[in-house]
């Protein structure tokens, strides 16, 4: 079941990856280079907001991932540039890089979690850890809140058909697979499927204001002298760790 899990998996985010490819090289071959000022209406740049908060959240679990700062620095740069296609690259890497073993165990767990961390729950140096990211993801959840709400008081509601320009149907389709990519660990994470549901309903609907809620939430099951990477895990595997 966890090897098939694992190319389903893989299999999933290559396809999003070559998806996502096609829909930049035909949009940019139909309408044009993303860098023109007209481009950038107000609805354009609060999507751009929400696109780039959950680049953050899967950015914070690279650098974990990563204990290279060159490596950390390059990917990074791939992020902010290519978007959800880097992050189909990289959890694609991640599942191919699993041994055998480790794909017929629970290979989402052996993806999330650091080699140096799997099964040894380190305290060191974590103290202001959780606290410090509770704050952030607070900050950056009311940072989407007050855009949205900007937007929508200065430049009225996003339902219009005028403001569906080529360019954002495309930052759409970057934004939305990097949700699912969200949404993968969000199912790992809950235990019953009801409460998957609802978050995953969640992070289509409101974006990353929905992610910023979900992590929360996850690092208020933590207390402050927890290691901040035990977020990534499932209860079930937090006891073993």
């Amino acid at each position: 079941m966890a090897a098939s899990t694992k190319l389903a998996v893989t299999c999933l985010f290559i396809l999003l990856a070559c998806f996502v490819s096609a829909t930049v090289v035909y949009t940019t071959v139909t309408d044009g280079l993303p860098f023109r000022k007209q481009l950038l209406t107000p609805w354009m740049a609060a999507t751009l907001v929400d696109f780039y908060i959950n680049v953050f959240a899967i950015a914070a679990w690279v650098f974990y991932k990563e204990n290279c700062w060159i490596r950390n620095l390059v990917w990074l740069v791939l992020l902010v540039c290519l978007g959800s296609i880097t992050t189909c690259v990289y959890v694609t890497w991640q599942l191919l890089k699993l041994s055998s073993q480790e794909a017929a165990q629970d290979p989402i767990y052996h993806v999330l979690l650091r080699n140096d961390h799997k099964g040894v729950k380190d305290r060191k140096a974590t103290c202001f850890s959780v606290s410090v990211a509770r704050i952030i993801f607070c900050i950056l959840g009311c940072l989407m809140l007050g855009t949205l709400a900007y937007t929508i008081l200065t430049d009225g509601s996003p339902f219009r058909k005028e403001l569906l320009t080529p360019w954002l149907t495309a930052t759409l389709v970057d934004f939305y697979t990097n949700v699912i990519a969200i949404s993968v660990w969000v199912t790992y994470k809950e235990s019953n499927w009801i409460s998957a549901f609802i978050w995953i309903l969640l992070l289509i609907c409101t974006g990353s204001l929905g992610t910023c809620s979900y992590i929360v939430s996850q690092l208020f099951h933590l207390s402050p002298q927890d290691p901040v990477y035990l977020i990534l895990i499932n209860s079930t595997n937090r006891k073993q760790v």
